[in-house]
This record gives C-alpha cells, structure tokens and sequence, in this order.
C-alpha cells in the first residue's frame, strides 16, 4: 500500500501547488478588480474570501486540465510526469478532488452575497470547459482569460453589490493579458501538440506569433491606459504601466528565438507584470 503522505504529495502536485506561477498570474488581476471595487483596502472579509478562492479554484482547474488531458499528457516531454499521466492518481480521485475544491469554493461565496453566488457559477462553468476547448477550438488561451478574469466582476459584486462598467474594462485587459502569456506558454508545447492533436494559439499564430504576442501586450496595456483615464488615476499608476511595458519587451527578447526555455521564461515573467500594475494601484489609493 501506497504510503499516505506519498498519496498526499500526489495531490498536492495536481493541484500544482508546488508550482504556484498559476496562482499569482489569478491573484493580481483578482486584487486590480478589487482595489478598484474598493477604492484602496477592500473588506478583509472579502479580501480572505477572494485570496482563499483564488487558490482553491486555480488548484481545482489544475485537477479537472490533468484529468481532461491525462491521455495526452504523457505524450508531452513537458508533462508525461503529471500525477494523472504516470498513472500515480487515479481518475476518480481526481474528480473527487476536484468537487472537494468547488464546493469549498463555493462554500466561501455563502458569506457574500447572492449577485456573487450567481456570478460564481460562471466561474465553474469557465473552468469545467477549458480544459476541452484545445480539442474544438485554437482560442482555448481565450476560454481560459475568461476563466481567470472571472473574479473580478465577482470581485466587484462582493465588495459594492453591483459590476460597474470599469470592471468589464479591467475584465478586459486581463482576457488579452492571459492570452498574451498563455500563447507564450503555448509555445513551449508547440511541436509536441502539433503531433497529438491539441489546439492552441500558438499554433494558429505560427511565424506571426511573436508579433501576435505583441499586439496583445500593447493592447493590454491601452486597457490599462483607459482604466487609469476613467478612473483619475495619478501617477504612479502609470509608472507602473511604463514598467510592465518594460517586462512585456524583455518576454519579447525572451522568445525571440523560440526555444522552450526562453518561452518557459517569458511566461513566468508575467507574475512581475501583475505584481507591477497592483503596486501602481496600491500606491495611488494610499496617496488618497
């Protein structure tokens, strides 16, 4: 028999908490959308709430991608040691996993309010269909900026009772965003999912990737610009956006030769860009 921490580290690793890059890239937009929502220092209960689901839902939308891909996912150099893909975990107990983490989820939602519950439930549903979407569609990074945008119009929802219109404009810049990284992510991936058969930009984009890649980066930050224009933020706020320009050039330089490493790379350095954008907000509502 399988000893329990073992089994215990197993689920850990499907869920991806010791690769918590997921995590933060869901984090940043979800404290943009509330910082905003706020104006400055949101609830603490809301905060906790947003801050612990965040965590929950992105390990529960790790779970349901290794279980829709484990008879891929072994045939990927990247991921053929996926708990689910080496055969470490067993399928329904990674669908059991992942109703323990939705309905944890969930269970933190009850202390909101009902316009947030009901928002909730596209946040499932975003989740649960990702992971299928690279079978049917080459825009699955779209799918999958839907689903990590979500939380902040539920952000918005908890903290005022309503989604003001800015908040589809901030839900916006990180659909792009996520497209952007998530293409550069993609990429990594590209040879061996071009001989399986999984679906993504990066493949769809082909030569014209890294100018994809770009368009999407600029048109991240005119979002950004516009939130900032709408909103009367003050200065630091754009220093930020200067700086995740920075970030977004150097990604530029990372996968100007397209090798996985590079690209691997880039992907990661978005987690600096989200950190970046927070900090211009924090410091312009500490301002105040």
């Amino acid at each position: 028999m399988e000893p329990r921490t073992s089994r215990f580290v197993e689920y850990l690793r499907l869920m991806r908490l010791d690769r918590p890059i997921g995590i933060f890239l869901l984090l940043w937009p979800t404290l943009w959308g509330l910082w905003v929502a706020a104006e400055g220092v949101p609830d603490p209960d809301v905060l906790a709430i947003f801050v612990l689901g965040v965590i929950l839902m992105r390990s529960a939308g790790c779970v349901i991608n290794d279980f829709a891909d484990r008879n891929l996912d072994g045939h990927v150099e990247r991921t053929r040691e996926r708990p689910l893909a080496a055969g470490r975990v067993r399928p329904g107990e990674a669908l059991g996993l992942f109703a323990v983490l939705c309905v944890s989820a969930f269970v933190l939602v009850l202390f909101t309010n009902l316009y947030t519950i009901l928002l909730s439930l596209g946040a499932v549903g975003l989740a649960v269909i990702y992971p299928f979407m690279k079978r049917y569609t080459y825009l699955p990074q779209v799918v999958l900026g839907a689903a990590f945008a979500w939380a902040i119009p539920m952000g918005f929802a908890a903290q005022t009772g309503s989604v003001a219109p800015i908040a589809w404009l901030i839900y916006t810049a990180t659909v792009v965003w996520t497209v952007a990284y998530d293409t550069m992510y993609a990429m990594v991936d590209r040879d061996d999912d071009l001989r399986v058969g999984i679906r993504s930009t990066a493949i769809l984009f082909g030569d014209a990737d890294r100018i994809m890649v770009a368009l999407l980066q600029a048109t991240t930050l005119f979002c950004l610009v516009l939130v900032g224009g709408r909103l009367g933020l003050s200065q630091p706020y754009y220093m930020s956006l200067w700086v995740a320009g920075g970030f977004f050039l150097y990604q530029q330089w990372l996968i100007r030769r397209r090798r996985r490493d590079g690209c691997f790379q880039a992907f990661l350095n978005n987690n600096w860009v989200g950190l970046t954008v927070f900090l211009g907000l924090f410091l312009h509502y500490l301002e105040i």
